[in-house]
């Protein structure tokens, strides 16, 4: 638990909270680390910081832009695709990664606070690795990307702690982190 959640007021804003402190611990795992550290892969692992960022970010506007919200414009990726989700192509950066992370939170916030209710749902888009004709509401979109968020924000405490010997805790302590 390297971070405290606040106390939920309801069910939406309690998810929204552990998503965002999910956020927060992949954030603080690139904290005063350079372009080419956050791009590194010092473990046997392929992925680097960078990276685990890209792949949240995307991975969350596909979720709830595309899917919840019908926006469809992120293409379901097929299996052949998957590789490049977890490498950097030229001229991506942590920075350009770090904005685009924080544009979709603000999105996601904004699209489930919206929402009449967290059971609003929708079709699970056709690929060989979802069911035929299922669908999914916005609860368990919120709970798949939490899900999601905790599994890479430990990838993320580990690749951190391999490049400098820097613990979750003290990024929290050096970020003032709630």
């Amino acid at each position: 638990m390297p971070t405290l959640v606040n106390a939920e007021t309801d069910e939406r804003e309690a998810l929204l909270s552990f998503l965002a402190a999910q956020r927060g611990g992949l954030r603080r795992a690139v904290h005063g680390l350079t372009e080419e550290q956050a791009a590194s892969t010092p473990t046997v692992s392929a992925l680097s910081l960078t990276v685990l960022i890209k792949h949240a970010a995307r991975c969350e506007r596909f979720w709830i832009v595309d899917n919840l919200q019908g926006g469809g414009v992120h293409a379901t990726p097929d299996e052949n695709d998957w590789a490049e989700e977890y490498r950097l192509a030229e001229g991506e950066t942590l920075a350009a990664w770090l904005d685009t992370y924080e544009q979709v939170a603000t999105e996601t916030e904004k699209i489930i606070r919206e929402l009449p209710d967290l059971a609003v749902d929708f079709p699970l888009p056709t690929a060989p690795w979802f069911p035929p004709n299922s669908r999914r509401t916005a609860r368990w979109v919120l709970l798949h990307l939490i899900q999601e968020g905790a599994r890479h924000a430990g990838h993320a405490d580990i690749i951190r702690e391999t490049l400098d010997g820097k613990t979750a805790f003290e990024l929290v302590d050096e970020t003032g982190a709630a």
